[in-house]
Order: C-alpha cells, then structure tokens, then sequence
C-alpha cells in the first residue's frame, strides 16, 4: 500500500513539472521534488528567508512545515497525517541527514533546518516592535526570547498536554491566532501538533500571517535546549547532541524509530525504479 500512495504522489509530482510564469518563460525544473513521502520546495535557506520575509503582513494566513526524520517516519506509519502536510505553503528539509540521503540518491533536496530558519528570522527580518505571536513554550522561553531580541509585543498562548488528541484545545490554538493577528506566528508544539494547529487556523479562514511549523527551535534561542556545536552540524551530527543531552527523551526517536527511515527509503527507490521505467515507456510510444 505504502509504495503504491508513493509512486502515485510522484507522478502527481511530476505532472506539476513545468509551470508557466507570466512572462511566458518555462521553468526549467520542478517547483517540488518528493523525496521518500515527502514532497520538498526546492528552495535553500537564503530563498525561503526572503520568500518568508516578503510575504504581506495582512496576508491571508499560510504555513511552513519543517519536516525532517522523524516526521517522514511517523508518515510512514500513519498516513491520515499527509493532508496536513499537503496544505503547507513551503515544506522545507529541516535534516542534514535527509539532506545526505538525497545527495547520495542524486536527487537535488536543499536543507533549511528551521532552527536556523527561525534565528535568522529573528536576527535579520523581525522587527523588535512589531507583534509576534508564538504557540508553545513557557514562561522563561518567553522571557528569555523578549530580553535577547528586545521584543515588545510576544502575544504567547501556552496550550495543554496531549495536544494532538484534543481537538478543543487545538481549536483555542487557533482562536488566538485569530484574536492575535501577527506577521509571523511560530508554532512550537512539535509535529503533528504544530501541523494540526496550522491546519485548524487555515480551516477558520480569517487568521493572518505566516505560520512556522519550527518545533524547538524558540528553546534553542532561549537557551532553554543547547544546540550542537556548529562542527557537529555540518557533520551531520547534530542528533548525536541532542540524543547524549537528552537520552530519556530522545532514545526513542533516535534509536528505534529514526532507522525506520531505511525503509522508508528502500521502498522509495523501489517507485522511483518504476516510475523510470514508466516514463522510458511513454518515451517510446510517442517518439
């Protein structure tokens, strides 16, 4: 079943190959490339930065999801959570690990990890003065955020546990999206909680803004969570520190269900292999 949704959402994929811009001019490649059951925005970090920090304020709102690992896995296992990340204005590779998997499979994914998505936003493109909303977190991430960025309006709401299996709750979530309009939401209760959040304030339809699906990235900032070195980042290591920083946490995601994404791969490769061998076909009866 699971390679049969793949092969079929790659040639979905791929019959969005080439768009036409007003100008007349094709696109040379695919906005989107689907890599394992993901489809990526071919986009790096200095592009959706300045997509992100362009979009009007008054905006109808819109979201970006980061996906990385342990959200493709959990696909994997449960696909009634794709429609809600079909509905995201830019899904961006948030894994270096994804990264390298792609690079090995010739398949051009370009990695922005929302953690450096989100300090960059705040370093270069947020205006300290301006209205900032944030889902997630407590009370000294706030502070932490206010004091380190001069922030003067973070409209924060602090939602319960067991988010993804209270529908109420998440709806309150997008409540104060709506009462709290902002040029750019985080949403920081992990995935698929952040994803059903930003789906629920699509479904109201007068919430504004950008919604940044970044997880922890706020604890980063705060220094609530350290982050890996820079070194252990570029070396693709960066689970490696927040598995040893966090083990009871985290050995889960890292040790048992990350390698899952071998999987995830092989049958990925497997509709890969098929869809080539049906475009070869296609090639040949209408050469």
């Amino acid at each position: 079943m699971t390679l049969r949704v793949n092969l079929t959402a790659e040639l979905q994929a791929l019959s969005q190959e080439v768009d036409l811009p007003r100008d007349g001019d094709r696109r040379q490649q695919r906005r989107h490339i689907w890599f394992l059951n993901s489809a990526f925005d071919r986009i790096d970090l200095t592009t959706a930065l300045t997509r992100i920090g362009e979009r009007a304020p008054d905006a109808p709102f819109a979201f970006v999801n980061t996906p990385n690992v342990d959200h493709l896995v959990r696909l994997r296992k449960d696909p009634s959570y794709a429609p809600l990340y079909a509905q995201a204005w830019l899904t961006i590779c948030d894994s270096r690990v994804l990264e390298l998997i792609a690079k090995l499979s010739d398949e051009p994914v370009d990695v922005a990890p929302g953690s450096d998505l989100t300090e960059r936003l705040f370093e270069s493109v947020i205006d300290p003065n301006e209205a900032l909303t944030v889902i997630g977190g407590d009370e000294a991430t706030i502070e932490a955020l206010r004091l380190r960025y001069g922030l003067t309006q973070i409209q924060w709401h602090q939602p319960p546990m067991g988010l993804r299996h209270n529908p109420e709750a998440i709806a309150q979530c997008a409540q104060f999206v709506a009462d709290h309009p902002a040029r750019f939401v985080f949403i920081c209760v992990g995935s698929p909680q952040q994803e059903m959040v930003a789906a629920a304030c699509l479904e109201r339809g007068d919430c504004s803004g950008i919604g940044l699906c970044v997880g922890a990235s706020l604890d980063f900032l705060a220094g609530k969570v350290v982050r890996a070195p820079k070194w252990m980042q570029k070396a693709r290591l960066e689970w490696v520190h927040r598995l040893l920083s966090e083990p009871k946490r985290m050995w889960k995601r890292y040790l048992v269900d990350g390698p899952k994404v071998i999987f995830l791969y092989m049958e990925w490769r497997r509709a890969r292999g098929k869809l080539r061998a049906f475009e070869r076909q296609l090639a040949k009866k209408f050469a």
